[in-house]
C-alpha cells in the first residue's frame, strides 16, 4: 500500500495491482498438503527402487548362469547372452530415473518440512546465515540482527546463487528509495502465490557452495577477448590429422612409428607457443566455471515464469536475448570449461588432446563465448539477483500472510506502528506494542528495569523498517513509515586488541551515528544505554547534548535508560520528547513481565531484587561508624 505523493508517481504504484483476484491459501495447510503427496511419491519410489535393485540382481545372476552354461556345453550358443544383457542395461536405465527421482521426492519432503518448522518457529541455525556481509562498522546491522545465526537474512533468504544472496543482502542493508519500494511490494506480492517456482529452486539438484560466486563471470565478461589467430587453428587442425593418421597407422596398418615421431617433433615446441594463452584462459575460466551449472539451472527456472506484474515482466526481458535463453548459453560455457579442463587435467585424456590440438579450440571457442554474449552476462546476471531476492521475500511474505505490506510517507520522518511485534521472535513469546514517533514528536527515552522488554523494542521497531525499507511486509497490524536512515548504537563493546575502552568504543559509535544525521535522508537513532560506561554527571550532561542536537535537527528517535536522573531531559524539550517504561512484578519470589509500553517514567529497579534472586546475599542497611 503506497501512498501517492504527487501525480508523477502514479504510473509506477499503478503498473500492478496490489490487490489482485486470486487468493493466497493457508501455508501451513498448503505446505503440509505438499509435504504428504511428495511423501506418497518418496515411499512408492522407494519401493520401486528396492524392486528394480533385486530385478537387476536376479537378471545378473542370469546372466552368469547362462555363461557357466555356455562356456561348458556345446549345445548353448553365446548369442543367448544378448537377452540378459539387454534387459540389465535397460534396468540399469529405468534405476537411474527412478532414483533421481526418488532423491527429488525425498528432497522436496525436507524442504517442506524445514518451511513448516519455520512456521512453528523452529528455524534459527538452519539455511545460509549471512555471516559474510556482517560488517561491525555498518551503522545497523549488527545490532538488529541482519546477518549471522538467527538473522534476518537466515530467516528470508532462500537463494540457490551467490547473486541472490549478494543481492537480498544488499537490499537489507541499506534503504530503498520510495518508488524502488513500491516496485518491489508489487512484484513479492506477486510472487508469494508463485509456490511451484520457489520449489523448482530449492530442489535444484546443483551443490552449492559459499565459495560459488557468479560475480567472476561479471568480472570475467568485462575483460576483452583474447581470440586465436586463424593460423594457429589451421595448424592445430593440420597436426591433428597428420597424428590421426600416423598413429592409425601405427596401429593397424604396420607402419614405422617415424611419421609419430615427425608431428609430434613439431606438435611439442607449436604447443609450447601457445601454453601460456591456454594457462592464462584455463586459470580464468576455472575461477569463473565453479558456479555456472547451478547458474544454468536457476536461469532454466525464471526462464520459465509467467509474470502479470510490469516491473517482473521488465526483469523477466533480460533474459530475453533472442535465439538461445541464457539457461542454454551458460551451460555451453560450462561444457567447454569442463571440456577444456579435461583436456590439461586428466592424465588419461590430456594425451589424446594434445595430439589433436583440442585445448587450442576450446580456447578459441571459449573466447568468441565471451566475444558473442559477454555484453549480455551483467543484464542476466542482475536479472538473476533481483529475482532470486525477491522470490526469497516473496517466500516470507508468503509464510507470514497476516503481515502488511508498511504505507510509505512523504515528508518529515515519521513511524507509527500498530501492534508491532519483532520479526525474529516466536509468536508464542512475541508480545505486541503501538508506537508512534514523528512530527513534533522527535524523542522517545523509555525506562524500565532489567530485562524488562527496553532492548527488544528497539530492534522491533528497527527491524521492522528494515524490512519495510526493502520491500518486505512487517510484523505489525499496521505500520506507516517514511524512508529513513537507520542508525544504531546497541551492542557496543570494548576491544583489547585495538586498545579501546568500552566508553571510547561507545562515544565512536555514537559520532558515527550522529555523522548520518547529516545525510540527505532524515535519521533514525536507536541508542541502548547511552553513553554507559562513565559517570552518572558526565553522563547526563553527555546525553543531553546529544540528543538535543538530533532532535534540533531532522532526526527522530528511541533512546534506553535505566539511569532515571536521564528521563529528566524529556522535560525541557517539551512537545518534542516523551517518557515511555516497562514495568515488571514479583510473584511467587519470581519476577514478572509483560513487555507492554506504560506512559511515563518507570517507579522502581529490579536490580537488587535480581541479585537477592540469584543468591547474592546483600545488606541494604546503613552501616554507622563507618568510615
Amino acid at each position: 500500500m503506497v501512498r501517492a505523493a504527487a501525480t508523477t508517481e502514479t504510473d509506477v504504484e499503478q503498473s500492478c495491482s496490489m490487490a489482485l483476484p486470486k487468493t493466497t491459501p493457508d501455508p501451513r495447510i498448503e505446505y503440509q498438503s505438499r509435504l504428504d503427496e511428495r511423501q506418497r511419491l518418496a515411499d512408492m519410489y522407494a519401493v520401486r527402487d528396492g524392486r528394480i535393485s533385486a530385478a537387476r540382481g536376479v537378471v545378473f545372476l542370469i546372466g552368469i548362469a547362462l555363461l557357466v552354461v555356455i562356456f561348458n556345453t556345446s549345445t548353448a550358443a553365446a548369442w543367448w547372452m544378448c537377452l540378459p544383457a539387454v534387459l540389465f542395461v535397460g534396468l540399469v536405465v529405468w534405476h537411474a530415473r527412478v532414483t533421481a527421482r526418488l532423491e527429488q521426492a525425498r528432497s522436496a519432503v525436507t524442504y517442506f518440512e524445514t518451511a513448516i518448522a519455520r512456521l512453528e518457529d523452529n528455524w534459527s541455525g538452519t539455511g545460509a546465515d549471512g555471516a559474510r556481509y556482517a560488517d561491525p562498522q555498518h551503522p545497523y546491522s549488527g545490532d538488529l540482527d541482519v546477518f549471522g545465526r538467527g538473522s534476518l537474512f537466515q530467516l528470508i533468504s532462500r537463494a540457490r546463487t551467490r547473486l541472490g544472496e549478494d543481492t537480498l543482502a544488499a537490499w537489507l542493508s541499506a534503504p530503498a528509495d520510495r518508488d524502488t519500494i513500491g516496485v518491489r511490494q508489487q512484484a513479492i506480492d506477486e510472487l508469494r502465490r508463485h509456490l511451484d517456482m520457489r520449489e523448482d529452486l530449492a530442489l535444484l539438484q546443483s551443490e552449492v557452495h559459499d565459495d560459488l560466486d557468479q560475480t567472476h563471470l561479471l568480472h570475467w565478461s568485462n575483460e576483452p577477448p583474447t581470440i586465436v589467430g586463424v593460423f594457429r587453428r589451421v595448424a592445430a587442425i593440420i597436426l591433428a590429422i597428420a597424428a590421426t593418421a600416423s598413429v592409425t597407422g601405427l596401429l593397424f596398418f604396420g607402419t614405422s612409428s617415424a611419421p609419430l615421431l615427425l608431428v609430434l617433433i613439431i606438435e611439442i615446441p607449436f604447443a609450447y607457443s601457445f601454453s601460456r594463452q591456454i594457462r592464462h584462459v584455463a586459470a580464468r575460466v576455472n575461477e569463473v566455471g565453479q558456479g555456472l551449472e547451478i547458474l544454468a539451472e536457476v536461469l532454466t527456472v525464471l526462464e520459465k515464469g509467467q509474470f502479470e506484474c510490469e516491473s517482473l515482466r521488465n526483469i523477466h526481458t533480460q533474459l530475453d536475448t533472442g535465439g538461445l535463453p541464457p539457461s542454454k548459453r551458460i551451460a555451453q560455457l560450462h561444457a567447454r570449461i569442463e571440456r577444456l579442463n579435461n583436456c590439461l587435467r586428466n592424465q588419461f585424456f590430456a594425451p589424446i588432446a594434445f595430439l589433436l590440438g583440442l585445448p587450442v579450440h576450446l580456447v578459441h571457442s571459449i573466447e568468441m563465448w565471451r566475444g558473442r554474449y559477454g555484453s549480455h552476462i551483467s543484464d542476466w546476471l542482475t536479472a538473476v539477483g533481483e529475482l532470486e531476492a525477491l522470490s526469497a521475500l516473496a517466500g516470507y511474505a508468503y509464510e507470514n500472510p497476516s503481515d502488511p505490506f508498511p504505507e510509505l510517507l512523504t515528508g518529515e520522518p515519521l513511524i507509527e506502528a500498530v501492534d508491532a511485534g519483532h520479526p525474529l521472535l516466536a509468536s508464542s513469546e512475541c508480545v505486541s506494542n503501538d508506537l508512534s514517533v514523528g512530527g513534533e514528536l522527535r524523542l522517545i527515552l523509555i525506562s524500565g528495569s532489567n530485562m524488562s522488554g527496553k532492548s527488544t523494542m528497539l530492534r522491533t521497531i528497527g527491524t521492522n523498517i528494515v524490512l519495510a525499507l526493502a520491500g518486505a511486509p512487517v510484523r505489525a497490524k499496521e505500520f506507516r513509515v517514511s524512508p529513513v536512515a537507520i542508525g544504531t548504537a546497541m551492542r557496543v563493546n570494548d576491544s583489547l586488541q585495538e586498545g579501546k575502552s568500552f566508553f571510547y568504543a561507545a562515544i565512536s559509535r555514537l559520532k558515527s551515528i550522529v555523522d548520518l544525521a547529516q545525510n540527505e535522508l532524515p535519521l533514525l537513532f536507536l541508542f541502548d544505554e547511552i553513553l554507559q560506561g562513565t559517570n552518572s554527571h558526565d553522563r547526563r550532561i553527555g546525553t543531553e547534548a546529544i540528543l538535543s542536537s538530533l532532535v534540533e535537527g531532522d532526526a527522530i528517535g528511541l533512546v534506553t535508560t535505566h539511569d532515571l536522573a536521564l528521563t529528566e531531559i524529556v522535560e525541557p524539550l517539551g512537545v518534542r520528547a516523551k517518557n515511555i517504561h516497562f514495568e515488571d512484578r514479583i510473584e511467587d519470589g519470581k519476577m514478572k513481565f509483560d513487555y507492554r509500553i506504560q506512559p511515563g517514567v518507570v517507579k522502581k529497579s529490579n536490580a537488587l531484587e535480581l541479585m537477592r534472586m540469584m543468591g547474592l546475599q546483600l545488606d541494604t542497611e546503613p552501616k554507622s561508624g563507618r568510615k
